[in-house]
């Protein structure tokens, strides 16, 4: 026999029909999963948190100083999203005397 350096060519790729099954099953699991993911960001997106108690904004308060008193163990930046959706701010500048509701 003499080799020729040629070799032979791969059998083209059969897929069974177990295997289109398998193939679609999986692609339903994938598209499965990341809609419930999306689905459950989506929806806590839009949640309005619930209103709790309020606090009387001092001199030298900021939102952020604000969040950190009232809510220590969550993130600051949550907690300041929070106060500015339930008091409707669209700014961060407080005055003295201002009431704000805080997050319950």
């Amino acid at each position: 026999m003499v080799a020729t350096g040629v070799r032979p060519r791969p059998a083209p790729l059969r897929l069974t029909r177990r295997g289109r099954v398998v193939l679609l099953s999986l692609f339903l699991a994938a598209w499965c999963s990341a809609s419930a993911v999306l689905w459950a960001t989506a929806s806590r997106a839009d949640e309005v948190p619930r209103p709790g108690p309020s606090v009387v904004v001092h001199e030298g308060d900021s939102l952020w100083s604000i969040a950190e008193r009232v809510a220590p163990g969550r993130p600051a930046s949550e907690v300041v999203s929070d106060i500015e959706r339930l008091n409707g701010l669209s700014d961060p500048l407080l005055r003295p005397g201002q009431s704000l509701v805080l997050p319950g």
